[in-house]
C-alpha cells in the first residue's frame, strides 16, 4: 500500500476529554480542512481516563483530509503544579520560591515524562524535570 502524502502537522495542547470545536481546536483544524467533530470525538474517547490533565497532541493531516493523532504526556510544569497543588509558578523564580519537590515526587514525575523526554535513564529525566521546577520557583529537596 502506498504511503499517504502528509500535508501538515498540527500541535495543540488540549484538556483531556474536553476537545470541542471552539478555539484553539476549531480554527487550527478548520484551516487544514479536517473534520473537527470527528477529531474531537476521537480525542475525547482516547483521553477520557486522563481527565484534569493537559494533553499535548500531534495531529498529522494527509492530502485526502484524513488524519491521525498521537497524544503525549502532560507538560512537566503541569505535573509539578498538580503534584504540589500550586496555582502557578513564581513571577520571580530566583528570589520567590513557591514550593518544594521531594526526590520521590521528582522521580514520580520523571517516570511519567520519560517516554517524551530525550533522556536515556531516569537520572537524566530527573535533571530535566528539576530544571523545569527551578524555572517555576520550586526548590528540589536533597
Amino acid at each position: 500500500m502506498a504511503q499517504k502524502k502528509v500535508t501538515t502537522v498540527i500541535k495543540l495542547q488540549i484538556d483531556a476529554g474536553k476537545a470541542n470545536p471552539a478555539p484553539p481546536v476549531g480554527p487550527a483544524l478548520g484551516a487544514a480542512q479536517v473534520n473537527i467533530m470527528q477529531f474531537c470525538q476521537a480525542f475525547n474517547a482516547a483521553t477520557q481516563d486522563k481527565m484534569g490533565d493537559i494533553i499535548p497532541v500531534e495531529i498529522t493531516v494527509y492530502e485526502d483530509r484524513t488524519f491521525t493523532f498521537v497524544t503525549k504526556t502532560p507538560p512537566a510544569a503541569h505535573l509539578i503544579k498538580k503534584e504540589l497543588k500550586l496555582k502557578g509558578g513564581s513571577a520571580t523564580p530566583q528570589s520567590v520560591k513557591v514550593g518544594q519537590l521531594s526526590q520521590e515526587q521528582l522521580t514520580k514525575i520523571a517516570e511519567i515524562k520519560m517516554p517524551d523526554l530525550n533522556a536515556n535513564d531516569i537520572e537524566a529525566a530527573k535533571k530535566i524535570v528539576a530544571g523545569t521546577a527551578r524555572s517555576m520557583g520550586v526548590t528540589i529537596a536533597e
